[in-house]
């Protein structure tokens, strides 16, 4: 990231940030603490999906930051829910989702909004094993790059981790996509729906350090093989199915990013990101 887009990332806050919270009292607080250091920040949204410890009352510690919102779901319906949830109280240009654990780490938001302020991109995945990770488990790994490799082979296209908990996008876009997951399966979904619509993902490596079952790691086989099914669901579904009636936004959007990389037309970084 160069010096310029630092700055510019720094003079405004452009990003909402989405915490879906499920029992994570221990480090909740802390994680929104290291998001809201973030100048590029604008907006906190913490769901507590019925929770059955203290995250709750963690999370509504940190509601004093003006920032922050903290929603709550009376009965526990999963991660995909809490995002869906979160999702529509984001007013931010851009939106991220931040696991309320602390195996990403908020400090790579600037290097992962990079690519959308120049124009470069809509979508950008925060990509697991170039810049630093650890796993607590071989099979882990070994699942993530089967998910992954279907994902390619399904869409024809080259990414290198499907399943990462950092995707970053236009909040317009995101709105868009007609999300209906309600747990684990919104990983597959998002990527899945976005590819369908013919955007281009953009990777940067990111830190990465992965807690064990033991510390509260939630994800199983169960929703690799799930991960499968829902991708393979979405290559077969009409773009009718999936998004309903044509909407103009897309093409536009597309046209702009084709442009900034012919190095033609008016760059998205001296547009307003808001375009919805």
């Amino acid at each position: 990231m160069t010096d310029s887009d630092r700055t510019s990332a720094q003079r405004e806050a452009v990003l909402g940030v989405i915490v879906p919270a499920f029992n994570e009292e221990r480090s909740v607080q802390q994680i929104v603490q290291r998001v809201l250091a973030e100048t590029c920040v604008q907006q906190v949204v913490v769901v507590d999906d019925c929770s059955t410890d203290g995250t709750l009352v963690a999370a509504k510690r940190c509601a004093a930051d003006p920032r922050v919102t903290v929603l709550h779901h009376e009965v526990n319906r999963g991660k995909g829910a809490a995002i869906r949830t979160g999702l529509e109280a984001i007013k931010a240009p851009l939106v991220v989702i931040q696991d309320a654990d602390l195996e990403y780490d908020p400090s790579d938001y600037f290097k992962l909004i990079s690519p959308i302020l120049r124009g470069r991109a809509d979508v950008v995945f925060g990509t697991r094993g170039f810049a630093g990770h650890s796993a607590y488990s071989y099979w882990f790994v070994v699942g993530n790059r089967l998910v992954t490799t279907a994902t390619n082979v399904l869409f024809n296209c080259f990414i290198q981790d499907m399943e990462t908990g950092f995707k970053v996008m236009r909040t317009s876009l995101m709105r868009r996509l007609h999300l209906t997951g309600n747990r684990f399966d919104i990983e597959p979904e998002v990527t899945g729906r976005i590819l369908r619509l013919g955007y281009r993902i953009y990777e940067v490596p990111i830190e990465y350090v992965a807690r064990t079952r033991a510390q509260g790691k939630k994800l199983t086989w169960r929703d690799g093989v799930m991960a499968l099914f829902v991708l393979l669901r979405i290559r077969l579904t009409s773009n009718h199915g999936l998004f309903g009636q044509p909407d103009p936004y897309h093409d536009e959007r597309l046209s702009r990013l084709d442009a900034a990389l012919m190095g033609t037309g008016t760059p998205d970084n001296h547009r307003p990101l808001s375009d919805d």
